[in-house]
Formats: C-alpha cells, structure tokens, sequence
C-alpha cells in the first residue's frame, strides 16, 4: 500500500535530507531533539486525554476493562501498558486486555497484511465479549488503519466506550471515536518512522491515561505507589520504604506490618495508621471502596 502524503506522518521531513551525513555527535543531537515534539504533541493533547479519562473512570469502577487494539509499533505500546498495570498498581491482569493486530507472534514479529484486516478487527476484538462497562483504547499513528477500525467498530456495537490515539488529524481513529486523542506530532525525522516521536507521543499518552485511572481509582496515596503487593526481593524492599516514608515509622515496624498485611503496602499503611491489624485494615479499606486517603479520614 503506497503511503498517504496527506498524513503528517508519512510526509519527509523538510529539515533533514543530510541526517546520513551528520557527525556522530550532530547526528544524536538531531535525533533527541526531534523527539521532544512527541512532548510537546502530548501537552497539547491533555484537555482530550483528560476527557477520556473522565468518561473511562465511571466504567472502570463498576468493574469494567481497558481493552487496547493496535497494529506494529501502536499494538506494541498498547501490550507494554496493558502489561504493566498489574505489577505497578496491582490491577488484576483479566482487566487489562491488550490485542494487536496478528495476535501474540506479533509482538516479536512483523505479520505482514495484519494490519490490513479489518474483518479480522472486528473478529478479535469481539472474541473478547466486550460490554458497555468496558473502555477501548484504539491506537494508530497513521489514524487509517483497518484492523484497528473493525475493532472500534466491534466495540461500538457493544456499546464499549472507544478511546481513539491517532497523529493524524482528522482520521477515522479520531472521527469515530468518542472521545479522540490527537497527538500531532508532523513528519519523522526519519520519514515514515512512526517508531519515532509518534510512538514516543503514544508512550506518553498511554502512560498519562492509565496512570490517572489508577490514580483515580485509589492505587496512590499522595504520590505514592501503595497498591503494590510485594512479589520479590527488590519489590519487598522497595514496599518497606514506602511504608516508612507513609507512616514515619522505623523500619521493624514496617517489616512486621507488611508481613501482617501478605505484603500489601496500602493494607499495611492503613493499619499502622489506625492501629489496626490486617483484617481490620483490609475492611476499612473496603468500605472505602479501596482508598487509603478515605479510609483513613472517615470517622
């Protein structure tokens, strides 16, 4: 398929027609430059991704998923967020659904024609019984691409809300969304390269997106990381810290809290708070639908 040049991000680059002839220096220099645009295209997109994240947020907590389709480097970035809630805010994997274009061998491999497929969008996505609680995320740098079009279209006959990330204005991505996320972020440095700053733009906002979710749904306390359940050494340690640094209490007391509470840095927060043991901190935990601020704060 021949690219479109109506799109920013297949158009070439006006200012780099020598990129192959610059010093090793220059040549670092341009290309850490050029992706500060995948900044400044998020920036510009926050009161959009601040919308979608308002309607996602009522979905989400009567139980709903995140669903993520993309195709390539979009369907990659989509599995590496997906991927990453459940370690970082212990959201419970089956709610955390990402599907690429291809299926899994995709993630490692390019599935030539995959993303061309539009039936095949419709197939998968809805081979995941997608309902009116839950929330898809549709990712295409071009905004164009079929696959991804069939899986909005297959959510929006469940009556899914559709989150559409395109870096292109005007795109179906966007058009048939209901809530669009522009992140225009022009030609690549490298043209047609959208493994450059549109993929760092759609980085960024996946990363915002979901982090205010978690946010939201009480898997902070202040700006600290509370929902995670050590798993590890690394994760044990880093859980002891942040129970110190929540309660100001040394850190046998943070050891033996945690042990109290299976690990569980929020449980053991509250407790130590309250002077609670671990089941009674789990059941103000609960009557505060999972908030450590509200639990602590109610009478």
């Amino acid at each position: 398929m021949t690219p479109d040049p109506t799109l920013h991000t297949e158009a070439v680059h006006p200012a780099w027609s020598d990129l192959d002839l610059l010093s090793p220096g220059a040549l670092m220099d341009a290309l850490l430059e050029d992706q500060l645009g995948a900044v400044d295209a998020a920036r510009r997109a926050a009161p959009a991704l601040t919308a979608a994240a308002q309607a996602a947020l009522p979905r989400l907590e009567r139980g709903g998923r995140l669903l993520y389709a993309g195709a390539g480097t979009s369907g990659r970035l989509g599995v590496l967020d997906a991927t990453e809630l459940t370690p970082t805010f212990s959201w419970p994997p089956e709610r955390a659904v990402p599907l690429i274009a291809g299926g899994p061998r995709a993630i490692r491999a390019a599935v030539e024609g995959a993303e061309d497929d539009r039936e095949d969008g419709v197939r998968v996505l809805g081979g995941v019984s997608p309902t009116s609680d839950d929330v898809l995320i549709a990712v295409a740098a071009s905004g164009t691409t079929p696959w991804v079009l069939g899986a909005m279209q297959a959510a929006r006959s469940a009556g899914t809300l559709v989150i559409g990330l395109a870096n292109n204005p005007g795109t179906p991505v966007l058009t048939q969304a209901d809530c669009p996320v522009l992140l225009d972020t022009g030609p690549e440095i490298i043209s047609g390269s959208t493994r450059l700053k549109a993929g760092t733009a759609q980085k960024i906002a996946l990363n915002t997106l979901s982090s205010a979710l978690m946010i939201r749904l009480g898997k902070v306390y202040g700006n600290l990381m509370v929902d995670l359940k050590a798993t590890n050494a690394k994760l044990y340690a880093r859980a002891v810290r942040l129970v110190m640094h929540a309660t100001g209490v040394p850190e046998d007391r943070a050891h033996a809290a945690l042990q109290d509470a299976d690990g569980h840095v929020k449980t053991a927060i509250v407790g130590l708070q309250l002077n609670l043991n671990a089941e009674g901190a789990r059941h103000r935990l609960n009557a505060a639908h999972g908030h450590a601020r509200a639990a602590l704060e109610q009478p």
